[in-house]
């Protein structure tokens, strides 16, 4: 009886009230599904529209429900607890009454021994727990000195139980080495989790360089190795053996770094060293030697290595022996980094930008830790060398803690050099030391230079080293100061490589989001991708399957706002049509046939119109002429087609299409013995395929000086007169070319869309 009395008990903590059951959808339903049910809903009980009584309080429940189940917070508070988190008091409090139940009882949930009850989960991970913040302001800055494994976990999940042992073990030995190890629970915090791309659990991921990588492998120690030293830079170590270990010691002056050697009897470089590699890579140049190989006897005979042991040497100015050297049986991470941290820079380093100016010459926070820069100002070539020599030999003779010794190249750093120097006669052309003390990171500085230039001779040691004495007693000795500007960074790579680098880091994490991430997260860039192909293919297409003469158009210039149209419907091509500037120098006229009918008119696209002329064998030349010349200025509109039909082989069409350009007025059926005179050379038909009406151009009559503009209105009195007999528009009472007057003014209307147009059912067959 207790048995089936113990699950009822959290069954009727809740309230009666399930958001499910008032929508009307079930827990696995989508977002997708609960917005579509909430809205049909919504409108069936919204109390504006129904009467119901109970409308309104089915209406609150409704958006109560909806407000519930569309916050994926309070949904996932729901599905574990019967409640959205607004009455968590009076959930907690009954859930400490069934405790209190059971525990009366002896009964204890830990009788089932749940592993992935987060309250008796294994701790080891709360030290490696992540939260937004720290990620974002700690872990991806640290990421550019030690790459990081991080799992997304979660409560309930069995998988994780599973790769828990071989998690916990991975982590100790990859954080022994220098590796970061972070965690970060779903559940809590899933902001971060969405951030990192992790829509399952569990994940587990690379972060390095502020770049995400995810695990793809079993989750087996190996796999786990291989993919963190995966994550480093291939270029991160360098083989070294007899033949070219002079050559990497000697690149010391070009990289302006110590170089870093470790002699060991494994065939691989050890992970630890990768690690440790990739935390210094700015600050030293890192060699492998492996004792055991075949062409390294002359590299460990030189520097007296013991085989049997790792040996780490650091090798600055002189190649031949090294400036320090550390050996151990077994090589800790802090053995390491206290050896290395020591020896970080050369003895006479070269300010080549103005991050090691700022780590070398640190501004000054008490007067007992006032540190000074002594700078040699000097150039490049064999003529200064002897110079530099005699300064790093008096640097060596004198390191202090408070002390640093540093060169610059004049040429290579101007502004810096004539800050110092005030470009004074008695240094050029020669090298020149400075003693300075940094005051703030603004680039102000107290300074005192030699009164001589800088030989190298030991007078000029001598006089040197009594300023450096003098000022250990009286700070005030630096008596000049100035401001000087960042230094430039010499060895940053040039732009073109930089992009470079950047478009090759983009095309492979596209590569590798393309293959290995979530489809989820490829979503938008696929989309866009299939989109701009939808649209470059589609338009290949169009252009295959419409008329040559339309692909030779050039693209419409920019539109400009023009007058309100008759037709909305038209709207578009006025705009268009309104952007006249010719593109080329003669107009392009077709014979409208029946080879190009249907592409030049029946299916020519919307808002194209084709302007026809009628003309006879006999008209053809001079009408041609004087159509071109009226037309010409309109030929920049693309929208715009020309073209002439002959009247001798196309009257029956013609005579067809008249009969629509009439209202009232009869027309002299095919019997009228003038049937075959009427003369229709001179007429212009603006042709709009697409929605199947024309406009006509009647040729303009002798002695109308008023100037009808032709239009299709005109045109009923004209064709009476032609009826009886009497045509107006004779060959012989006029000249052919007078035909085409104020043909322009008629083609202004037609853009403005002020003619009459006449619409035909269909347009006929031209044979």
């Amino acid at each position: 009886l207790l048995l089936l009395l113990l699950p009822a008990l959290p069954a009727a903590a809740p309230g009666d009230f399930d958001p499910y059951r008032v929508l009307g959808v079930g827990r696995g339903s989508s977002q997708a599904d609960i917005k579509k049910a909430y809205k049909r809903l919504a409108r069936e009980w919204h109390p504006d529209k129904n009467k119901d009584p109970g409308a309104e309080d089915r209406f609150i429940q409704i958006s109560k429900a909806y407000e519930i189940l569309s916050n994926e917070e309070k949904r996932t508070n729901f599905d574990r607890y019967g409640d959205a988190g607004e009455s968590q008091g009076f959930s907690q409090h009954q859930h400490r009454q069934f405790h209190r139940f059971h525990d009366g009882f002896y009964f204890d949930e830990s009788f089932f021994h749940f592993p992935f009850n987060s309250e008796r989960r294994d701790t080891s991970d709360e030290r490696y727990l992540l939260h937004f913040s720290h990620y974002i302001n700690e872990i991806v800055p640290d990421s550019f000195k030690k790459p990081y494994l991080i799992k997304i976990t979660s409560d309930w999940c069995f998988s994780c139980i599973h790769i828990e042992p071989v998690w916990k073990e991975v982590a100790q030995e990859l954080e022994a080495l220098g590796a970061g190890i972070g965690v970060v629970h779903a559940g809590y915090e899933r902001r971060l989790a969405h951030h990192l791309g992790a829509h399952s659990t569990p994940t587990l991921l690379g972060l390095i360089n502020g770049k995400i990588t995810f695990f793809h492998n079993a989750v087996i120690r190996e796999n786990l190795r291989q993919f963190v030293e995966n994550l480093l830079p291939g270029n991160l170590v360098e083989k070294i053996t007899d033949k070219n270990y002079i050559r990497f010691l000697s690149d010391w002056r070009k990289d302006n770094k110590p170089h870093v050697l470790l002699f060991d009897h494994m065939p691989v470089v050890p992970l630890l060293y990768k690690l440790t590699a990739f935390a210094y890579r700015d600050y030293l140049s890192f060699g492998y030697v492996y004792v055991g190989l075949r062409g390294t006897e002359e590299l460990s005979s030189q520097y007296n290595i013991n085989v049997y042991s790792p040996t780490m040497m650091i090798f600055k100015e002189h190649i031949d022996r090294p400036a320090d050297v550390v050996q151990a049986r077994e090589m800790k991470k802090q053995l390491i980094d206290d050896f290395l941290s020591q020896n970080k820079f050369l003895m006479v380093a070269r300010l080549t930008n103005q991050r090691l100016f700022q780590e070398l010459c640190p501004v000054k926070k008490s007067h007992r830790q006032r540190k000074h820069c002594v700078v040699l100002l000097t150039r490049e070539g064999e003529k200064f060398a002897e110079a530099y020599e005699a300064f790093l030999t008096f640097a060596v003779a004198n390191t202090k803690d408070t002390l640093k010794f540093v060169y610059i190249y004049n040429e290579r750093q101007p502004e810096f050099a004539d800050a110092l120097l005030m470009d004074e006669e008695k240094y050029r052309g020669r090298s020149a030391v400075v003693i300075l003390e940094r005051r703030n990171n603004a680039g102000k500085i107290a300074y005192r230079a030699l009164e001589e230039a800088w030989q190298g001779s030991k007078e000029d040691n001598f006089i040197l080293l009594d300023l450096l004495d003098q000022l250990r007693t009286d700070p005030g000795l630096l008596s000049s100061e100035t401001v000087v500007a960042d230094l430039n960074d010499e060895l940053a790579p040039m732009f073109l490589i930089r992009w470079l680098y950047s478009t090759l880091d983009y095309i492979s994490d596209c590569w590798d989001s393309l293959f290995h991430s979530n489809w989820r997260e490829m979503m938008p860039l696929l989309s866009l991708l299939f989109s701009a192909l939808f649209i470059l293919f589609g338009t290949v297409i169009v252009q295959a399957f419409s008329d040559s003469s339309d692909t030779r158009d050039s693209p419409p210039s920019e539109k400009e706002e023009t007058a309100a149209k008759t037709e909305k419907n038209d709207v578009s091509f006025s705009k268009e049509s309104n952007s006249r500037i010719p593109k080329k120098g003669f107009v392009e006229v077709t014979e409208l046939t029946d080879i190009n009918y249907t592409s030049n008119l029946v299916r020519l696209r919307p808002g194209h119109m084709n302007v026809v002329l009628i003309l006879s064998n006999s008209t053809k030349t001079p009408l041609l002429q004087k159509f071109a010349l009226e037309v010409y200025t309109f030929t920049g509109s693309s929208s715009l087609h020309f073209s002439f039909l002959s009247l001798d082989k196309h009257r029956e069409w013609l005579e067809y299409l008249l009969e629509f350009a009439q209202d009232a007025a009869p027309i002299p059926n095919q019997y009228d013995k003038h049937f075959l005179e009427r003369d229709y050379t001179g007429y212009v038909l603006a042709l709009n395929g697409h929605k199947k009406y024309f406009c006509l151009f009647k040729p303009h009559r002798s002695g109308d000086e008023g100037g009808t503009l032709a239009s299709c209105e005109d045109y009923d009195a004209s064709l009476h007169a032609e009826a009886r007999g009497k045509p107006s528009c004779s060959p012989g009472s006029r000249s052919i070319k007078n035909k085409l007057h104020k043909l322009s003014f008629w083609m202004e209307r037609l853009l403005e869309g002020s003619l009459q147009r006449f619409y035909i059912p269909s347009w006929p067959a031209l044979d």
